[in-house]
Protein backbone atom coordinates (compact mmCIF):
# COMPACT_ATOMS: atom_id res chain seq x y z
CA UNK A 1 0.00 0.00 0.00
CA UNK A 2 2.84 2.38 0.90
CA UNK A 3 4.49 1.66 -2.45
CA UNK A 4 1.26 2.38 -4.28
CA UNK A 5 0.71 5.66 -2.43
CA UNK A 6 4.34 6.72 -2.98
CA UNK A 7 4.06 5.99 -6.70
CA UNK A 8 0.74 7.84 -6.91
CA UNK A 9 2.14 10.85 -5.08
CA UNK A 10 5.27 10.83 -7.26
CA UNK A 11 3.12 10.70 -10.38
CA UNK A 12 1.00 13.63 -9.21
CA UNK A 13 4.09 15.72 -8.41
CA UNK A 14 5.61 14.88 -11.79
CA UNK A 15 2.36 15.81 -13.56
CA UNK A 16 2.14 19.15 -11.76
CA UNK A 17 5.75 19.96 -12.57
CA UNK A 18 5.18 18.94 -16.18
CA UNK A 19 2.17 21.27 -16.50
CA UNK A 20 3.99 24.18 -14.84
CA UNK A 21 7.19 23.82 -16.83
CA UNK A 22 5.70 22.80 -20.18
CA UNK A 23 5.12 26.35 -21.53
CA UNK A 24 8.73 27.31 -20.81
CA UNK A 25 10.08 24.10 -22.33
CA UNK A 26 7.98 24.51 -25.47
CA UNK A 27 9.21 28.09 -25.87
CA UNK A 28 12.81 26.94 -25.47
CA UNK A 29 12.30 24.11 -27.94
CA UNK A 30 10.59 26.27 -30.56
CA UNK A 31 13.23 28.97 -30.19
CA UNK A 32 16.01 26.44 -30.66
CA UNK A 33 14.37 24.89 -33.71
CA UNK A 34 13.52 28.26 -35.24
CA UNK A 35 17.11 29.34 -34.82
CA UNK A 36 18.31 26.13 -36.45
CA UNK A 37 15.86 26.42 -39.33
CA UNK A 38 16.67 30.04 -40.10
CA UNK A 39 20.38 29.32 -40.40
CA UNK A 40 23.28 31.31 -38.90
CA UNK A 41 22.45 34.75 -37.53
CA UNK A 42 23.79 37.51 -39.75
CA UNK A 43 26.74 39.19 -38.06
CA UNK A 44 27.32 42.97 -38.04
CA UNK A 45 29.95 44.40 -40.39
CA UNK A 46 31.90 45.69 -37.37
CA UNK A 47 31.57 44.30 -33.88
CA UNK A 48 32.96 44.23 -30.37
CA UNK A 49 32.59 40.89 -28.64
CA UNK A 50 31.27 41.12 -25.09
CA UNK A 51 32.39 38.54 -22.51
CA UNK A 52 30.75 38.58 -19.10
CA UNK A 53 32.92 36.56 -16.73
CA UNK A 54 30.25 36.82 -14.02
CA UNK A 55 28.14 34.26 -15.86
CA UNK A 56 28.55 30.66 -14.72
CA UNK A 57 29.90 28.46 -17.50
CA UNK A 58 30.37 24.72 -17.81
CA UNK A 59 33.83 23.75 -19.01
CA UNK A 60 32.50 21.90 -22.07
CA UNK A 61 29.50 22.14 -24.41
CA UNK A 62 26.50 20.06 -23.36
CA UNK A 63 25.83 16.98 -25.48
CA UNK A 64 22.80 15.50 -23.72
CA UNK A 65 19.88 16.23 -21.44
CA UNK A 66 18.24 19.54 -20.53
CA UNK A 67 21.50 21.47 -20.84
CA UNK A 68 21.32 21.02 -24.65
CA UNK A 69 18.19 23.19 -24.56
CA UNK A 70 19.24 25.70 -21.92
CA UNK A 71 23.05 25.93 -21.94
CA UNK A 72 23.99 29.03 -23.89
CA UNK A 73 27.74 28.56 -24.01
CA UNK A 74 30.75 26.94 -22.36
CA UNK A 75 34.28 27.90 -21.44
CA UNK A 76 35.72 25.96 -24.39
CA UNK A 77 33.26 27.72 -26.72
CA UNK A 78 34.46 31.07 -25.37
CA UNK A 79 38.20 30.55 -25.86
CA UNK A 80 37.67 28.86 -29.25
CA UNK A 81 35.59 31.81 -30.49
CA UNK A 82 38.13 34.36 -29.23
CA UNK A 83 40.83 32.48 -31.11
CA UNK A 84 38.73 32.49 -34.30
CA UNK A 85 37.84 36.17 -33.85
CA UNK A 86 41.53 37.08 -33.96
CA UNK A 87 41.43 36.35 -37.72
CA UNK A 88 37.95 37.77 -38.37
CA UNK A 89 38.20 41.28 -39.92
CA UNK A 90 34.68 42.11 -38.71
CA UNK A 91 35.71 41.77 -35.05
CA UNK A 92 37.46 44.92 -33.91
CA UNK A 93 37.88 44.23 -30.22
CA UNK A 94 36.65 42.58 -27.03
CA UNK A 95 34.87 44.12 -24.05
CA UNK A 96 35.09 42.10 -20.82
CA UNK A 97 33.08 42.40 -17.60
CA UNK A 98 35.24 41.06 -14.78
CA UNK A 99 34.10 38.63 -12.12
CA UNK A 100 34.30 40.04 -8.58
CA UNK A 101 35.00 36.68 -6.94
CA UNK A 102 37.22 34.71 -9.32
CA UNK A 103 36.91 32.27 -12.19
CA UNK A 104 39.55 29.74 -11.12
CA UNK A 105 43.30 29.80 -11.68
CA UNK A 106 43.43 27.47 -14.67
CA UNK A 107 40.59 29.22 -16.52
CA UNK A 108 42.22 32.58 -15.91
CA UNK A 109 45.42 31.18 -17.43
CA UNK A 110 43.75 29.82 -20.57
CA UNK A 111 41.75 33.02 -21.06
CA UNK A 112 44.85 35.15 -20.60
CA UNK A 113 46.73 33.18 -23.25
CA UNK A 114 44.03 33.53 -25.90
CA UNK A 115 43.59 37.25 -25.17
CA UNK A 116 47.29 37.74 -25.86
CA UNK A 117 46.83 35.93 -29.18
CA UNK A 118 43.86 38.15 -29.98
CA UNK A 119 45.79 41.36 -29.25
CA UNK A 120 48.66 40.28 -31.49
CA UNK A 121 46.23 40.68 -34.41
CA UNK A 122 46.19 44.46 -33.80
CA UNK A 123 42.84 44.27 -32.00
CA UNK A 124 41.96 45.74 -28.65
CA UNK A 125 40.77 44.27 -25.37
CA UNK A 126 39.02 46.55 -22.91
CA UNK A 127 38.00 45.20 -19.50
CA UNK A 128 35.90 46.68 -16.71
CA UNK A 129 35.75 45.70 -13.06
CA UNK A 130 33.30 46.70 -10.34
CA UNK A 131 35.76 45.71 -7.65
CA UNK A 132 37.27 42.46 -6.43
CA UNK A 133 36.16 40.82 -3.20
CA UNK A 134 39.16 38.70 -2.30
CA UNK A 135 38.72 35.15 -3.56
CA UNK A 136 42.25 34.84 -4.86
CA UNK A 137 44.01 36.38 -7.86
CA UNK A 138 42.08 34.77 -10.71
CA UNK A 139 39.66 37.71 -11.18
CA UNK A 140 42.53 40.08 -11.90
CA UNK A 141 44.68 37.53 -13.70
CA UNK A 142 41.86 36.77 -16.15
CA UNK A 143 41.66 40.40 -17.35
CA UNK A 144 45.20 41.66 -16.72
CA UNK A 145 46.13 41.06 -20.37
CA UNK A 146 43.68 43.77 -21.51
CA UNK A 147 45.28 46.89 -22.97
CA UNK A 148 42.73 49.01 -21.08
CA UNK A 149 41.60 48.02 -17.59
CA UNK A 150 38.92 50.24 -16.07
CA UNK A 151 37.57 50.26 -12.52
CA UNK A 152 34.25 51.58 -11.26
CA UNK A 153 34.64 54.59 -8.95
CA UNK A 154 34.19 53.71 -5.28
CA UNK A 155 35.13 50.05 -5.74
CA UNK A 156 37.64 48.34 -3.49
CA UNK A 157 40.24 45.94 -4.81
CA UNK A 158 41.20 42.97 -2.67
CA UNK A 159 43.39 40.48 -4.50
CA UNK A 160 44.54 38.29 -1.65
CA UNK A 161 46.69 35.19 -1.77
CA UNK A 162 45.62 31.58 -2.20
CA UNK A 163 44.04 29.81 0.76
CA UNK A 164 42.44 26.41 1.23
CA UNK A 165 40.09 26.01 4.19
CA UNK A 166 39.14 22.49 5.27
CA UNK A 167 36.31 21.71 7.66
CA UNK A 168 37.48 18.73 9.71
CA UNK A 169 34.62 16.68 11.15
CA UNK A 170 36.22 14.07 13.39
CA UNK A 171 35.07 15.79 16.59
CA UNK A 172 31.52 15.95 15.22
CA UNK A 173 31.70 12.28 14.26
CA UNK A 174 32.97 11.45 17.76
CA UNK A 175 30.05 13.34 19.31
CA UNK A 176 27.64 11.38 17.11
CA UNK A 177 29.42 8.05 17.73
CA UNK A 178 30.21 7.70 14.01
CA UNK A 179 33.53 6.28 12.83
CA UNK A 180 35.03 6.93 9.40
CA UNK A 181 36.22 3.44 8.52
CA UNK A 182 38.24 4.58 5.50
CA UNK A 183 41.59 3.24 4.32
CA UNK A 184 43.77 5.42 2.08
CA UNK A 185 46.82 4.89 -0.15
CA UNK A 186 48.93 6.70 0.85
CA UNK A 187 49.81 9.50 3.25
CA UNK A 188 49.03 12.34 0.80
CA UNK A 189 45.61 10.96 -0.20
CA UNK A 190 43.94 13.55 1.93
CA UNK A 191 40.22 13.44 1.07
CA UNK A 192 39.37 11.03 3.96
CA UNK A 193 41.17 13.31 6.45
CA UNK A 194 38.07 15.49 6.56
CA UNK A 195 36.32 12.68 8.47
CA UNK A 196 39.29 11.12 10.28
CA UNK A 197 41.30 14.10 11.54
CA UNK A 198 40.77 17.26 13.58
CA UNK A 199 43.41 19.28 11.69
CA UNK A 200 45.87 19.01 8.82
CA UNK A 201 48.34 16.15 9.05
CA UNK A 202 51.97 16.90 8.27
CA UNK A 203 51.60 15.52 4.75
CA UNK A 204 48.25 17.19 4.07
CA UNK A 205 49.61 20.59 5.13
CA UNK A 206 52.81 20.09 3.13
CA UNK A 207 50.96 19.28 -0.12
CA UNK A 208 48.39 22.07 0.17
CA UNK A 209 50.99 24.69 1.14
CA UNK A 210 53.15 23.77 -1.86
CA UNK A 211 50.12 23.89 -4.18
CA UNK A 212 48.97 27.27 -2.84
CA UNK A 213 52.50 28.66 -3.20
CA UNK A 214 52.67 27.52 -6.81
CA UNK A 215 49.30 29.04 -7.73
CA UNK A 216 50.08 32.35 -6.00
CA UNK A 217 53.59 32.72 -7.44
CA UNK A 218 52.53 31.89 -11.01
CA UNK A 219 49.55 34.24 -10.80
CA UNK A 220 51.74 37.09 -9.54
CA UNK A 221 54.19 36.54 -12.38
CA UNK A 222 51.44 36.77 -15.00
CA UNK A 223 49.78 39.85 -13.50
CA UNK A 224 53.10 41.65 -13.03
CA UNK A 225 54.03 41.02 -16.66
CA UNK A 226 50.64 42.08 -18.02
CA UNK A 227 50.35 45.27 -15.92
CA UNK A 228 53.96 46.34 -16.49
CA UNK A 229 55.27 46.11 -12.91
CA UNK A 230 59.00 46.47 -12.47
CA UNK A 231 59.16 43.25 -10.46
CA UNK A 232 56.99 40.49 -9.09
CA UNK A 233 58.01 41.52 -5.57
CA UNK A 234 56.63 45.03 -6.12
CA UNK A 235 53.24 43.58 -7.10
CA UNK A 236 53.34 41.07 -4.25
CA UNK A 237 53.97 43.83 -1.70
CA UNK A 238 51.10 45.88 -3.11
CA UNK A 239 48.55 43.04 -3.10
CA UNK A 240 49.53 41.49 0.22
CA UNK A 241 48.84 44.80 2.04
CA UNK A 242 45.12 44.06 1.79
CA UNK A 243 42.19 46.03 0.37
CA UNK A 244 42.96 49.19 -1.60
CA UNK A 245 40.66 51.93 -2.77
CA UNK A 246 39.81 52.47 -6.41
CA UNK A 247 42.08 55.51 -6.60
CA UNK A 248 44.96 53.58 -4.99
CA UNK A 249 44.51 50.83 -7.57
CA UNK A 250 44.80 53.39 -10.37
CA UNK A 251 47.73 55.25 -8.78
CA UNK A 252 49.62 51.95 -8.48
CA UNK A 253 49.15 51.40 -12.25
CA UNK A 254 47.17 48.24 -11.61
CA UNK A 255 44.23 49.80 -13.49
CA UNK A 256 44.09 52.28 -16.36
CA UNK A 257 41.61 54.60 -14.68
CA UNK A 258 38.13 55.05 -13.22
CA UNK A 259 35.05 54.64 -15.39
CA UNK A 260 31.48 53.32 -15.14
CA UNK A 261 30.48 50.13 -16.99
CA UNK A 262 28.22 51.83 -19.56
CA UNK A 263 30.86 54.47 -20.29
CA UNK A 264 33.46 51.74 -20.83
CA UNK A 265 31.17 49.93 -23.26
CA UNK A 266 30.57 53.15 -25.20
CA UNK A 267 34.31 53.78 -25.31
CA UNK A 268 34.85 50.29 -26.73
CA UNK A 269 32.28 50.93 -29.46
CA UNK A 270 33.85 54.29 -30.27
CA UNK A 271 37.27 52.68 -30.56
CA UNK A 272 35.84 50.02 -32.88
CA UNK A 273 34.66 52.65 -35.34
CA UNK A 274 31.52 53.78 -37.11
CA UNK A 275 28.44 51.51 -36.89
CA UNK A 276 30.17 48.96 -34.66
CA UNK A 277 27.86 46.83 -32.53
CA UNK A 278 28.23 44.88 -29.30
CA UNK A 279 27.77 41.12 -29.85
CA UNK A 280 27.72 38.61 -27.00
CA UNK A 281 30.42 35.96 -27.35
CA UNK A 282 27.65 33.34 -27.10
CA UNK A 283 25.95 34.80 -30.20
CA UNK A 284 29.11 35.27 -32.23
CA UNK A 285 29.43 32.96 -35.24
CA UNK A 286 33.01 32.72 -36.57
CA UNK A 287 33.49 32.69 -40.36
CA UNK A 288 32.93 29.27 -41.92
CA UNK A 289 36.02 27.38 -43.02
CA UNK A 290 36.43 27.10 -46.77
CA UNK A 291 36.53 23.65 -48.35
CA UNK A 292 36.96 20.30 -46.63
CA UNK A 293 39.11 20.48 -43.51
CA UNK A 294 40.60 17.55 -41.56
CA UNK A 295 38.58 16.62 -38.48
CA UNK A 296 39.94 16.78 -34.94
CA UNK A 297 37.46 15.14 -32.56
CA UNK A 298 36.97 16.73 -29.15
CA UNK A 299 35.65 14.49 -26.40
CA UNK A 300 34.86 16.06 -23.07
CA UNK A 301 34.72 14.51 -19.65
CA UNK A 302 33.57 16.80 -16.85
CA UNK A 303 32.59 16.08 -13.24
CA UNK A 304 32.78 12.99 -11.07
CA UNK A 305 33.72 9.75 -12.86
CA UNK A 306 30.99 7.11 -12.67
CA UNK A 307 30.08 3.87 -14.40
CA UNK A 308 27.17 3.80 -16.85
CA UNK A 309 25.73 6.17 -19.43
CA UNK A 310 25.24 9.12 -17.11
CA UNK A 311 21.78 9.92 -18.43
CA UNK A 312 20.48 13.04 -16.72
CA UNK A 313 16.97 14.00 -15.73
CA UNK A 314 15.44 17.43 -15.86
CA UNK A 315 16.62 18.45 -12.39
CA UNK A 316 20.17 17.08 -12.73
CA UNK A 317 22.48 20.10 -13.04
CA UNK A 318 25.85 18.55 -12.16
CA UNK A 319 27.92 17.29 -15.08
CA UNK A 320 28.96 13.64 -14.82
CA UNK A 321 31.90 11.85 -16.42
CA UNK A 322 30.15 8.60 -17.39
CA UNK A 323 32.34 5.69 -18.45
CA UNK A 324 29.98 4.06 -20.99
CA UNK A 325 29.23 7.34 -22.74
CA UNK A 326 32.81 8.63 -22.82
CA UNK A 327 34.28 5.26 -23.86
CA UNK A 328 31.76 4.97 -26.68
CA UNK A 329 32.56 8.49 -27.84
CA UNK A 330 36.28 7.70 -27.89
CA UNK A 331 35.77 4.48 -29.85
CA UNK A 332 33.26 6.04 -32.27
CA UNK A 333 35.68 8.86 -33.01
CA UNK A 334 38.50 6.34 -33.40
CA UNK A 335 36.51 4.36 -35.97
CA UNK A 336 35.48 7.46 -37.94
CA UNK A 337 37.74 7.56 -41.01
CA UNK A 338 37.38 11.35 -41.19
CA UNK A 339 38.81 11.87 -37.69
CA UNK A 340 42.57 12.33 -37.72
CA UNK A 341 43.18 12.77 -33.98
CA UNK A 342 41.31 13.16 -30.69
CA UNK A 343 41.62 15.89 -28.08
CA UNK A 344 40.31 14.52 -24.79
CA UNK A 345 39.34 17.37 -22.46
CA UNK A 346 39.43 16.19 -18.84
CA UNK A 347 38.00 18.32 -16.04
CA UNK A 348 37.44 15.97 -13.11
CA UNK A 349 38.52 15.42 -9.49
CA UNK A 350 38.14 11.67 -9.95
CA UNK A 351 35.65 9.02 -8.92
CA UNK A 352 35.21 5.33 -9.63
CA UNK A 353 38.42 3.39 -10.29
CA UNK A 354 36.51 0.81 -12.36
CA UNK A 355 34.97 3.52 -14.54
CA UNK A 356 38.38 5.20 -14.91
CA UNK A 357 39.90 1.90 -16.03
CA UNK A 358 37.21 1.45 -18.69
CA UNK A 359 37.91 4.92 -20.11
CA UNK A 360 41.69 4.36 -19.97
CA UNK A 361 41.21 1.17 -22.00
CA UNK A 362 39.20 3.04 -24.64
CA UNK A 363 42.05 5.54 -25.00
CA UNK A 364 44.50 2.66 -25.51
CA UNK A 365 42.32 1.01 -28.15
CA UNK A 366 42.08 4.25 -30.11
CA UNK A 367 45.85 4.76 -29.96
CA UNK A 368 47.06 1.21 -30.52
CA UNK A 369 44.31 -0.59 -32.45
CA UNK A 370 43.01 2.34 -34.51
CA UNK A 371 46.28 4.20 -34.88
CA UNK A 372 45.03 7.66 -33.94
CA UNK A 373 46.74 9.99 -31.48
CA UNK A 374 44.94 11.03 -28.31
CA UNK A 375 45.95 14.31 -26.69
CA UNK A 376 44.63 15.18 -23.24
CA UNK A 377 43.80 18.77 -22.36
CA UNK A 378 43.42 19.13 -18.60
CA UNK A 379 40.93 21.72 -17.36
CA UNK A 380 40.86 23.25 -13.88
CA UNK A 381 41.40 19.88 -12.22
CA UNK A 382 42.37 16.45 -13.53
CA UNK A 383 43.24 14.50 -10.42
CA UNK A 384 42.92 10.94 -9.09
CA UNK A 385 40.61 9.25 -11.63
CA UNK A 386 40.96 12.38 -13.77
CA UNK A 387 44.68 11.63 -13.98
CA UNK A 388 44.08 7.89 -14.40
CA UNK A 389 42.11 8.39 -17.64
CA UNK A 390 44.78 10.80 -18.90
CA UNK A 391 47.92 8.82 -18.09
CA UNK A 392 48.01 6.71 -21.26
CA UNK A 393 47.57 9.52 -23.81
CA UNK A 394 50.16 10.43 -26.45
CA UNK A 395 50.50 13.89 -24.91
CA UNK A 396 49.08 15.56 -21.82
CA UNK A 397 48.59 19.34 -21.70
CA UNK A 398 47.99 21.15 -18.42
CA UNK A 399 47.91 24.81 -17.51
CA UNK A 400 50.58 25.81 -15.00
CA UNK A 401 47.81 26.25 -12.42
CA UNK A 402 45.82 23.12 -13.21
CA UNK A 403 45.42 20.86 -10.16
CA UNK A 404 46.47 17.33 -11.05
CA UNK A 405 48.10 14.19 -9.68
CA UNK A 406 46.45 12.74 -6.56
CA UNK A 407 47.63 9.35 -7.78
CA UNK A 408 46.15 7.20 -5.06
CA UNK A 409 43.01 5.47 -3.85
CA UNK A 410 40.81 5.24 -0.79
CA UNK A 411 37.75 3.28 0.23
CA UNK A 412 35.61 2.34 3.18
CA UNK A 413 32.43 3.41 4.91
CA UNK A 414 30.93 5.35 7.80
CA UNK A 415 30.22 3.07 10.74
CA UNK A 416 27.05 4.62 12.20
CA UNK A 417 25.72 1.70 14.28
CA UNK A 418 26.89 3.12 17.63
CA UNK A 419 25.43 6.49 16.77
CA UNK A 420 22.08 4.92 15.92
CA UNK A 421 22.06 3.04 19.21
CA UNK A 422 22.58 6.32 21.01
CA UNK A 423 19.23 7.55 19.71
CA UNK A 424 17.34 4.32 20.26
CA UNK A 425 17.88 2.49 16.96
CA UNK A 426 19.58 -0.90 17.36
CA UNK A 427 21.10 -2.35 14.14
CA UNK A 428 21.32 -6.14 14.04
CA UNK A 429 22.44 -8.32 11.12
CA UNK A 430 21.75 -11.84 9.88
CA UNK A 431 24.12 -12.94 7.11
CA UNK A 432 25.45 -15.89 5.15
CA UNK A 433 28.32 -16.09 2.70
CA UNK A 434 31.41 -15.51 4.76
CA UNK A 435 32.85 -12.83 7.02
CA UNK A 436 32.94 -10.15 4.32
CA UNK A 437 29.19 -10.40 3.76
CA UNK A 438 28.71 -7.91 6.60
CA UNK A 439 31.66 -5.70 5.70
CA UNK A 440 29.49 -2.81 4.54
CA UNK A 441 26.90 -2.97 7.27
CA UNK A 442 26.54 -0.06 9.71
CA UNK A 443 29.02 -1.70 12.13
CA UNK A 444 32.79 -1.15 12.27
CA UNK A 445 35.05 -3.40 10.21
CA UNK A 446 36.41 -6.52 11.88
CA UNK A 447 40.20 -6.93 11.69
CA UNK A 448 39.79 -9.50 8.92
CA UNK A 449 37.43 -7.28 6.94
CA UNK A 450 39.82 -4.34 7.24
CA UNK A 451 42.69 -6.52 6.06
CA UNK A 452 40.72 -7.70 3.04
CA UNK A 453 39.68 -4.14 2.18
CA UNK A 454 43.30 -2.99 2.29
CA UNK A 455 44.36 -5.87 0.04
CA UNK A 456 41.70 -4.85 -2.48
CA UNK A 457 42.73 -1.19 -2.38
CA UNK A 458 46.38 -2.22 -2.67
CA UNK A 459 45.60 -4.06 -5.92
CA UNK A 460 43.88 -0.96 -7.28
CA UNK A 461 46.80 1.23 -6.22
CA UNK A 462 49.32 -1.14 -7.79
CA UNK A 463 47.40 -1.10 -11.07
CA UNK A 464 47.36 2.71 -10.95
CA UNK A 465 51.16 2.64 -10.54
CA UNK A 466 51.49 0.41 -13.61
CA UNK A 467 49.15 2.58 -15.69
CA UNK A 468 51.19 5.70 -14.90
CA UNK A 469 54.56 3.98 -15.27
CA UNK A 470 53.74 2.61 -18.73
CA UNK A 471 51.83 5.68 -19.89
CA UNK A 472 54.50 8.18 -18.90
CA UNK A 473 57.44 5.85 -19.62
CA UNK A 474 58.79 6.14 -16.07
CA UNK A 475 60.26 3.49 -13.79
CA UNK A 476 57.55 2.29 -11.42
CA UNK A 477 59.80 3.06 -8.45
CA UNK A 478 59.83 6.71 -9.52
CA UNK A 479 56.04 6.74 -9.88
CA UNK A 480 55.63 5.32 -6.37
CA UNK A 481 57.94 8.02 -5.04
CA UNK A 482 55.92 10.93 -6.48
CA UNK A 483 52.43 9.40 -6.21
CA UNK A 484 51.18 8.59 -2.68
CA UNK A 485 47.98 10.49 -3.40
CA UNK A 486 49.68 13.90 -3.60
CA UNK A 487 48.22 16.77 -5.66
CA UNK A 488 50.48 18.93 -7.80
CA UNK A 489 50.13 22.12 -9.81
CA UNK A 490 50.44 21.68 -13.56
CA UNK A 491 53.79 23.44 -13.33
CA UNK A 492 55.16 20.92 -10.81
CA UNK A 493 53.56 18.02 -12.68
CA UNK A 494 55.48 19.02 -15.82
CA UNK A 495 58.75 18.99 -13.87
CA UNK A 496 57.90 15.49 -12.65
CA UNK A 497 56.98 14.27 -16.17
CA UNK A 498 53.38 13.64 -15.12
CA UNK A 499 52.30 15.95 -17.95
CA UNK A 500 54.16 16.42 -21.21
CA UNK A 501 53.34 20.04 -22.08
CA UNK A 502 52.22 23.29 -20.49
CA UNK A 503 49.27 24.76 -22.38
CA UNK A 504 45.52 24.84 -22.73
CA UNK A 505 42.90 23.45 -25.06
CA UNK A 506 44.04 25.43 -28.12
CA UNK A 507 47.62 24.22 -27.71
CA UNK A 508 46.33 20.65 -27.43
CA UNK A 509 44.52 21.06 -30.77
CA UNK A 510 47.78 22.23 -32.36
CA UNK A 511 49.56 19.18 -30.95
CA UNK A 512 46.82 16.95 -32.38
CA UNK A 513 47.51 18.45 -35.80
CA UNK A 514 51.22 17.80 -35.41
CA UNK A 515 50.87 14.18 -34.30
CA UNK A 516 48.38 13.38 -37.06
CA UNK A 517 50.52 14.91 -39.80
CA UNK A 518 48.41 18.01 -40.45
CA UNK A 519 50.50 21.07 -41.27
CA UNK A 520 50.51 23.82 -38.65
CA UNK A 521 49.01 26.43 -41.01
CA UNK A 522 46.12 24.18 -42.11
CA UNK A 523 42.60 24.80 -40.85
CA UNK A 524 40.88 21.94 -39.05
CA UNK A 525 37.27 21.11 -38.29
CA UNK A 526 36.95 20.68 -34.52
CA UNK A 527 34.05 18.30 -33.98
CA UNK A 528 32.39 17.43 -30.67
CA UNK A 529 31.90 13.73 -29.84
CA UNK A 530 29.36 12.52 -29.05
CA UNK A 531 27.40 14.89 -31.27
CA UNK A 532 24.99 16.97 -29.17
CA UNK A 533 21.45 15.61 -29.12
CA UNK A 534 18.96 17.45 -31.27
CA UNK A 535 16.39 19.43 -29.25
CA UNK A 536 13.59 16.86 -29.74
CA UNK A 537 15.76 14.09 -28.29
CA UNK A 538 16.71 16.19 -25.27
CA UNK A 539 13.08 17.21 -24.78
CA UNK A 540 11.88 13.62 -25.10
CA UNK A 541 14.40 12.24 -22.63
CA UNK A 542 13.31 14.75 -19.99
CA UNK A 543 9.80 13.28 -19.94
CA UNK A 544 10.51 9.69 -20.88
CA UNK A 545 9.25 9.83 -24.47
CA UNK A 546 9.30 6.50 -26.26
CA UNK A 547 12.01 5.65 -28.76
CA UNK A 548 9.41 5.78 -31.56
CA UNK A 549 8.33 9.27 -30.55
CA UNK A 550 11.91 10.48 -30.39
CA UNK A 551 12.64 8.92 -33.78
CA UNK A 552 9.66 10.75 -35.33
CA UNK A 553 10.81 13.98 -33.71
CA UNK A 554 14.31 13.46 -35.06
CA UNK A 555 12.89 13.10 -38.58
CA UNK A 556 11.01 16.39 -38.13
CA UNK A 557 14.28 18.00 -37.05
CA UNK A 558 15.98 16.79 -40.23
CA UNK A 559 13.21 18.34 -42.30
CA UNK A 560 13.63 21.63 -40.44
CA UNK A 561 17.37 21.56 -41.07
CA UNK A 562 17.00 20.77 -44.79
CA UNK A 563 18.35 23.61 -46.98
CA UNK A 564 15.23 23.62 -49.15
CA UNK A 565 12.98 23.98 -46.11
CA UNK A 566 15.17 26.77 -44.75
CA UNK A 567 14.97 28.55 -48.10
CA UNK A 568 11.18 28.21 -48.01
CA UNK A 569 11.04 29.66 -44.48
CA UNK A 570 13.27 32.56 -45.51
CA UNK A 571 11.14 33.27 -48.60
CA UNK A 572 7.94 33.08 -46.54
CA UNK A 573 9.37 35.56 -44.06
CA UNK A 574 10.33 37.95 -46.85
CA UNK A 575 6.87 37.72 -48.39
CA UNK A 576 5.21 38.42 -45.05
CA UNK A 577 7.38 41.48 -44.51
CA UNK A 578 6.50 42.84 -47.97
CA UNK A 579 2.81 42.57 -47.20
Amino acid sequence: MKTFLSSLLGGIVALVLFMVLMPFLVIALVTTLASSASGPVKQPAAMVLEIDLREELADQPATQGPAVLFQNSSFLDTITKINAAAKDPHVKGIYIRANEFGIGSSRAEELRAVLHTFRKSDKFVIAHSQGMIGSGPSSLRAIAAADELWLQPGSDILVNGISFETLFMKDLFDNLNITAEIEQFHEYKNAPNVYKQTDYTQYHREAMTALASDLWTISLEDIATDRGFASVDALKTLLEKGPMSAQEAVDSKLFTGLKWPEDTKEAALERAGLRAEIVSIADYVPPAKKGEAPVIAVIGGEGGIITGKGEQGFFDSEAVFASDRISKALLDAGRDKNVKAIVFRVDSPGGSAIASDQIWRAVQRVRKDMGKPVIVSMGSVAASGGYYVSAGADAIFASRTTITGSIGVFGGKFAIADGLRKIGINPSTVSVGGDFATAFSTEKFSDEQRSQLRESLQRTYDRFMTIVSEGRDMPEAKVREIAKGRVWSGNSAAELNLVTDIGGFLEAVEKAKELSGISADSAVNVQIYPAPENPFEAFGEMFGASAETQETAAKITKILEDERFQAFIEQAGTTTQKR
